[in-house]
């Protein structure tokens, strides 16, 4: 696929309203499905669909930039777990679904994928304080 025909290089994915900040290779977006609350993916800024495609420093820095949201999904949630997924089967660019597994998760030993649910989606106030939580957490 080239940047031409993509989806996130075009602007047309992760839907704009659910931008948290910018932390230099990635875009953090919150999902726009709040099932797994907290559930944020990171859009690499340049088109590649493939780690190897990344420079090592690029590599380094966007692991750093999963663990920095990753730690501050943690201290705002209390996750248990964060789950961390590259697929791009789907959306062949390269993103990351950073995905707090709390307490209460309906099931814990599932991929997020797997367990069926009624997206959640937030009214907008609960959408804004979300996102401002997340960008406090982040230094954003």
């Amino acid at each position: 696929m080239s940047p031409a025909d993509c989806r996130p290089c075009n602007a047309r994915w992760p839907d704009p309203a659910y931008r948290i900040t910018d932390l230099g290779l990635t875009v953090a977006y919150l999902h726009d499905d709040q099932f797994f609350p907290g559930w944020t993916v990171l859009v690499f800024k340049r088109h590649a669909t493939e780690l190897y495609e990344l420079t090592r420093d690029e590599r380094a820095g966007l692991i750093e930039e999963v663990s920095r949201v990753a730690h501050a999904l943690v201290g705002l949630y209390g996750a248990r777990k964060v789950n961390y997924s590259l697929l791009g089967n789907q959306i062949p660019h390269i993103h990351w679904h950073v995905t707090p597994r709390l307490a209460g998760d309906p099931s814990p030993g599932e991929p997020v994928w797997n367990v069926r649910h009624e997206p959640r989606r937030l009214a907008p106030a609960e959408l804004g304080a979300r996102l401002g939580e997340l960008r406090r957490a982040l230094g954003a």
